[in-house]
């Protein structure tokens, strides 16, 4: 006679042993990506950043002053991808931030127009990240994808929801 619970216990086991499998797959596909590579073939990244900084008294959408997006890449779509850059918080759980827009530069949405929605990429991670401000530079990996966002501070051409985030390290 089997013992039930043991039975059981073994189901339930290999169940999450399935469920994990696809995850430790990738962990070792994780693909780098930089800037330049969310921009379409031919495409430049933006001008310098700095070329006009926002005045905050001004009532002017910040949305306003985007420069447009010639197009999205959709070839890491599906891929676990690795990319640095600066965070601007959307949402947040207690102090840790759950929702942020990463972009390339630091103050890009905030203190300088937003750059075009190919070079900005949406962020969810169900485990708060307690970041310690804008300027704290990241690596974000995770599940990569062609997104079409608009928030109070920019259009988003990409999503990524976030496996671990970390300060970044060359």
């Amino acid at each position: 006679m089997v013992n039930r619970g043991l039975q059981r216990r073994s189901v339930l086991t290999g169940m999450a042993a399935a469920t994990l499998a696809p995850r430790l797959a990738h962990a070792e596909e994780i693909i780098d990506l930089e800037w330049d590579d969310l921009l379409p073939d031919g495409q430049r990244a933006a001008p310098t950043p700095f070329q006009g900084l926002l005045p905050h008294d001004e009532q002017i959408p910040i949305t306003s002053q985007q420069p447009a997006s010639s197009g999205v890449r959709s070839e890491w779509s599906g891929q676990i991808v690795r990319l640095p850059g600066f965070i601007v918080p959307i949402d947040y759980q207690g102090t840790g931030v759950t929702a942020f827009i990463l972009v390339p530069y630091v103050g890009a949405c905030v203190h300088v127009p937003p750059p075009p929605a190919n070079q900005l990429v949406f962020v969810t991670t169900p485990e708060p990240y307690e970041s310690s401000g804008l300027f704290e530079a990241v690596n974000v990996v995770g599940m990569f994808g062609v997104s079409s966002l608009s928030t109070h501070l920019a259009d988003i051409g990409y999503a990524l929801s976030a496996d671990e985030i970390e300060p970044y390290r060359l």
